[in-house]
């Protein structure tokens, strides 16, 4: 079954200058989304963003937040960042107590709901709740520090959701997040993402746009 979307790229602004971070963004302008990690340096060993951060950046920036809760307790942190406008809240499948109700808050609320996994947890789990969910999220860095090296070793995990969610007829979108590159991401969309956080990718570029669009069309061909 093909894509019937063009692949997403959302580059993370862990790789953002942060005192210019206003003008980041503007650099990233045709990108879909801006992924913004928040870690609490519990459930990941790092701290970024909190509440009051994210929040002026969903005022300043051109194009929607796709936020990924690296925390501990996301049953009660999530829905904040919906209600703050974030088009997209994801939280660790390891570190939610109630995920089908956490993510039906999240949709109430109106924003999509995103469930993610660490590289070594399963995605079996996820095949019965793909309702439920707007956007899975399988991790192909350990979370917690941008910069680290694409884990091909998650790719098998992304087929199996893949055919899951093929076989379901489910319209549920699979993003990747790390180490996203010229060099890793067509192994990413051959095994079926359609979403793709990079980093250093995007913001290393001399030219942001360029390389979202080389990205893309990267993804593109080899979408199945």
């Amino acid at each position: 079954m093909p894509h019937t979307a063009a692949p997403r790229i959302n580059p993370s602004i862990l790789a953002a200058d942060f005192v210019n971070m206003q003008r980041d963004l503007e650099r990233i302008r045709t990108a879909d989304f801006v992924h913004v990690d928040v870690m609490d340096n519990h459930f990941v060993p790092n701290l970024t963003f909190g509440p009051q951060m994210v929040e002026r950046i969903q005022q300043t920036s051109p194009i929607p937040l796709d936020v990924h809760l690296m925390i501990d307790d996301p049953d009660r942190w999530a829905p904040g960042y919906a209600e703050q406008g974030a088009a997209s809240v994801t939280f660790h499948l390891e570190a939610a107590n109630e995920p089908v109700s956490l993510a039906r808050r999240l949709r109430a609320i109106g924003a999509r709901a995103g469930v993610a996994v660490k590289p070594m947890t399963p995605v079996e789990p996820l095949f019965e709740i793909l309702d439920d969910v707007d956007q899975i999220l399988v991790m192909t860095v350990e979370p917690g520090f941008g910069g680290q090296s694409f884990m091909p070793e998650t790719m098998p995990k992304l087929r199996r959701l893949t055919d899951e969610a093929r076989r379901r007829g489910s319209a549920v979108w699979l993003q990747v997040d790390g180490g996203i590159s010229a060099s890793t991401i067509a192994q990413a969309a051959e095994a079926g993402a359609d979403t793709f956080v990079a980093g250093s990718a995007v913001f290393g570029a001399q030219d942001p746009a360029t390389a979202i669009a080389s990205l893309r069309q990267l993804a593109a061909t080899r979408t199945h």
